[in-house]
């Protein structure tokens, strides 16, 4: 189950470094919060259920596309989610849309291309990808080639996804792809691999964005190796690339990890001096300093030293950290899906995993489900529901200048009984 834990974790940091992120068609940038990315997805189990929001309704909405678009009119769309096995092909299928007559546009492949891989169809999203570089009439773009070195490791494996990059020629070759490459390395936790792509794709030509850098922070972070993330950091300011809400978080993470809370102190004031700083990194910043006082995060000059055979305090707090990150984005369904996930671990969670959850959930509006977390923190045996704790989370709130939310909590807790002060 620990193991589980880890290999979970490692995915949903992974993750978090590319979500909503896609390459820019024509320019081959990776801005801020795209939609529709091709994205690895953590292995089915124990957690399965960390999926962000977006791909499980956008999975929902492409079953309907795929049985219902257009009123049930024939497209090639309906054709494709028609094949259903893997075993059939999705070149064929083109193949004989157009020999009927029909017209096949990029855009609409791509679209499809996007569809399939949400609903983890990579063979198809493949076969289609493959089918376009064939075709001469369309001109793949810095996201294509990208797209494909992320379905080939998924459908192939990483030594197939390295011989199509390293047979790419240089104008192929962009940020795009190295950076496509980069994630299939960080998420097999290959460290060497992804230093030497890295150190190699600094001294290209290729214009530099945030996301490689995220990658590596992740891979890092999920070996715990925080000494990389702060010369990263460095690195970024050396560069001038500025950083984005998953950088911050992961660079927050590490010190805390570590207790260094001083540090977190001074980042969150670089974050609030930031030209990208926006109403997300507000909510980010308010809820980070919330979680330090509620859950009395302190100073320690001595490295935190725990056993491997159960889940440490510094996981704990990556995880809970990873919360707050998406209510900064956010995106309500992607906690529940967290939070759903950690009550399946045995291992009983800290009064600051609450704290986390109920400070993002009353930011962000959901009463309803933070008063579900109330009642689950006051059933529940391991710990204890802490009384003390909530009335620092109470102060929190109103020393971040959020009296309106502490009163809203207050009355949550007041209405179960709980006797809180404020």
């Amino acid at each position: 189950m620990v193991a589980a834990f880890r290999h979970g974790l490692a995915s949903l940091l992974l993750r978090a470094s590319r979500y909503g992120k896609l390459v820019q068609r024509d320019h081959g940038t990776l801005p801020f919060l795209r939609r529709g990315s091709v994205f690895s997805l953590p292995p089915r189990g124990t957690f399965a259920a960390f999926r962000s929001s977006e791909i499980v309704t956008e999975e929902k909405e492409d079953s309907v596309s795929a049985s219902a678009d257009n009123n049930g009119e024939d497209d090639l769309r309906r054709r494709v989610f028609q094949l259903g096995t893997p075993r059939r092909s999705a070149a064929a299928a083109i193949e004989k849309w157009i020999a009927e007559g029909g017209t096949v546009e990029q855009s609409e492949l791509r679209g499809i291309v996007k569809q399939l891989a949400r609903s983890r169809r990579y063979k198809h999203a493949l076969e289609i990808l493959e089918w376009m570089g064939k075709h001469h009439e369309y001109t793949l773009s810095a996201g294509d080639y990208a797209d494909q070195i992320d379905l080939i490791t998924k459908v192939h494996g990483i030594d197939a996804a390295e011989r199509y990059f390293e047979a790419l020629s240089p104008a192929q070759i962009t940020c795009a792809s190295y950076t496509a490459l980069l994630h299939s390395y960080a998420s097999a936790k290959l460290t060497e691999k992804a230093e030497v792509l890295f150190d190699k794709m600094k001294k290209s030509n290729s214009t530099l964005s945030i996301l490689p850098y995220n990658e590596m922070m992740t891979l890092y972070m999920s070996k715990s190796r925080y000494d990389k993330i702060s010369a990263l950091v460095e690195e970024l300011s050396d560069k001038q690339i500025s950083p984005d809400l998953f950088t911050y978080n992961l660079w927050i993470s590490a010190c805390a990890a570590t207790l260094d809370i001083n540090s977190i102190r001074r980042i969150l004031d670089k974050m609030s001096c930031d030209p990208n700083f926006s109403d997300g990194w507000k909510m980010y910043v308010r809820l980070v300093n919330i979680y330090i006082t509620a859950g009395r995060l302190e100073n320690t000059e001595n490295t935190i030293v725990e056993t491997d055979k159960k889940i440490t305090q510094r996981e704990w707090i990556t995880y809970d950290f990873l919360i707050i990150l998406y209510a900064g984005l956010g995106n309500g369904e992607m906690i529940s899906q967290i939070w759903k996930s950690l009550k399946m671990i045995s291992q009983k969670m800290t009064g600051r995993n609450y704290v986390s959850i109920l400070s993002s959930l009353i930011m962000l509006g959901r009463t309803k489900q933070a008063a579900q977390i109330i009642d689950e923190w006051k059933r529940s045996t391991a710990p204890c529901y802490d009384v003390s704790l909530t009335n620092r989370l109470l102060d929190a709130f109103a020393q971040a200048g959020l009296s309106g939310h502490a009163t809203l909590l207050h009355r949550m807790l007041s209405e179960k009984d709980l006797q809180p002060r404020y």
